[in-house]
């Protein structure tokens, strides 16, 4: 269950309900499913479209999931290893046309993931994205290319019951959900 989110001016659904949750339940996401997520994410905006997400995708059973489930902290793998799918999101560090360094990549494929976590709340899915893991294991292991930085990794699959989850996290699940005031981040000339 999503804890009910207290808005200052109105905003459309789609945004008030995706959720960051940690309950997973067991249904399977259909590949179409999943890549309905990817397309979204494929158009959104980057510095001169050079588009520097990537995406290396484990599904729960595959070498790519537990790769990418070893990389986690502690904390995060309590609870991701009920996800059916964990993804390792990489950027992109030069820009193709030039070689020069990107520095926007890191912030373009932010805006790739919240297109696709927009897209997969649609569809009833659950994205929560983690910072909680091992980016020079993740570089090592599942990225192995220099010219490319590990962002973060997404566990991604249906909600589950928050009862399921270990003491503390449980309660996190069923927390009110904050925000800054907007007079704290909003600064008008």
């Amino acid at each position: 269950m999503k804890p009910k989110i207290e808005n200052e001016y109105p905003i459309d659904p789609i945004i008030t309900n995706r959720w960051s949750g940690r309950a997973y339940n067991d249904e399977v996401v259909a590949k179409e499913t999943l890549m309905s997520l990817f397309e979204a994410a494929r158009w959104s905006a980057s510095a001169f479209n050079e588009q520097p997400w990537r995406f290396i995708v484990g599904v729960k059973g595959d070498k790519n999931y537990r790769k990418i489930f070893d990389v986690l902290g502690e904390f995060n793998q309590k609870w991701a290893k009920d996800a059916q799918v964990l993804v390792q999101v990489i950027a992109k560090k030069q820009f193709s046309q030039n070689d020069k360094d990107n520095i926007h990549c890191w912030y373009d494929t932010g805006q790739a993931m919240a297109n696709l976590s927009i897209q997969a709340t649609k569809l009833n899915l659950n994205v929560h994205q983690m910072a909680g893991f091992d980016r020079i294991r993740a570089q090592d292991e599942i990225v192995k290319d220099e010219n490319f930085d590990p962002v973060c990794v997404a566990a991604i699959g249906y909600r589950g019951n928050a009862d399921q989850l270990p003491e503390g996290l449980k309660e996190r699940e069923y927390a009110q959900q904050e925000r800054k005031p907007l007079d704290e981040i909003v600064t008008m000339i």
